[in-house]
């Protein structure tokens, strides 16, 4: 089936209690044994499974291609339990463009668990191949990146990892797997903060691990979830099963106005640089377009000046909210650098865009008057 088609069937429930053409939310925490004291449904506890998120996992392994998915209670809580499956000493390569959260959780909670990381430029492998050490056990890509949209090649930078025998995991927030699947371009495991583009109505906090193997490292990580208890709950699982289900026609819409709103900011006479890969001029657009169906609703725009023109135009908009997070149906906006802190190596003058359902319009008219 094609990808709209597995959106839809994938989160399709099948209930034999009522026939529901919308599954029921189960909020049971514990579940009933029979008389001879056995599960006839094989769920014992809400921590270890539950229906809807038994439903949600099946429809994310399905997306991705992938053989076993393990939802979570937010996506920091997926990566952090990556983290926790690895052994002390084990080095992982992360990219200097990663959502800032990935490095800060290695930095802050696991060097003290011994485990060490490095920062490096995911679109060279030659600096990636000289990052590798003896120890290193993970290459983690983010492509498109956060906030600057570096685009790395899935397919060459899995390929090395192979040969120096590393996990590849990748961060496929941005992109969906309506947009690429990295498990079919070599990747080991996939991650997602399902709060984004698979939920779509910021309304739902969670993540979600993808293995393409069900494996010995896919089963440590499935018993720190339930040892662990950082799981999904029924109604958000519910929630962003639902939201799956109008991924397909939310994430092409989005990607149009992103394109159309790059198009214009870069002739911009206020404007330093766009950060799109849909865009010729984008140093990654020839990978975008050989691994990623449409370039994404994503982009960020460096106004020209520094933080406070950047921040002065942001305080003009009328359509874009001025708030954190991504991938909902409406446009938001933020000063990445204020939101990451001090230590922020973003650009002063960026504003990072998540590109939203409005008509595309409005949403130029709306540029126009903010950048003057």
């Amino acid at each position: 089936m094609k990808p709209e088609t597995l959106a839809l069937r994938s989160t399709h429930p099948t209930d034999n209690n009522a026939s529901a053409v919308v599954a029921p939310i189960y909020l049971s925490t514990t579940f009933e044994r029979n008389q001879n004291y056995e599960l006839p449904h094989g769920f014992l506890y809400s921590r270890a499974g539950n229906p809807n998120r038994q439903q949600l996992e099946h429809a994310l392994a399905t997306l991705e291609g992938g053989t076993e998915a393990m939802a979570f209670a937010s996506g920091q809580a997926a990566t952090m339990s990556f983290f926790q499956a690895l052994n002390p000493g084990d080095h992982v390569l992360v990219p200097d463009d990663a959502y800032y959260g990935t490095p800060a959780l290695l930095q802050e909670v696991f060097t003290r668990w011994g485990l060490t990381f490095s920062k490096i430029d995911s679109t060279d492998p030659g600096k990636i191949e000289a990052a590798i050490r003896p120890e290193t056990k993970v290459l983690w890509l983010e492509t498109p990146s956060n906030p600057l949209v570096k685009v790395a090649d899935l397919t060459v930078t899995a390929a090395l990892a192979k040969t120096y025998g590393l996990l590849t995991v990748c961060d496929n927030t941005w992109a969906t797997p309506l947009i690429q699947r990295p498990l079919d371009l070599g990747c080991d495991v996939v991650m997602h903060s399902t709060t984004k583009y698979l939920s779509g109505h910021s309304d739902v906090l969670g993540g979600a691990l993808i293995f393409k193997e069900s494996n010995e490292l896919s089963g440590r990580i499935r018993q720190i979830q339930t040892l662990g208890g950082a799981v999904a709950s029924p109604f958000d699982c519910w929630l962003t099963s639902r939201g799956i289900k109008t991924l397909a026609v939310r994430i092409k819409q989005q990607s149009a106005n992103a394109a159309q709103l790059a198009t214009f900011l870069e002739t911009h006479a206020a404007v330093e640089r766009v950060h799109y890969p849909g865009l010729p001029s984008h140093a990654g657009y020839e990978i975008a377009q050989k691994q990623m169906k449409l370039p994404g609703a994503m982009l960020s725009v460096q106004v020209k000046g520094g933080a406070a023109e950047a921040i002065q135009c942001m305080q003009k908009l009328q359509l874009f909210t001025r708030a954190t997070s991504l991938g909902g149906v409406e446009s938001l906006i933020e000063h990445r650098a204020s939101v990451e802190g001090p230590d922020s190596l973003t650009p002063a003058n960026l504003l990072r865009i998540s590109v939203g359902l409005e008509h595309i319009d409005d949403l130029l008219n709306d540029l126009t008057q903010a950048l003057g």
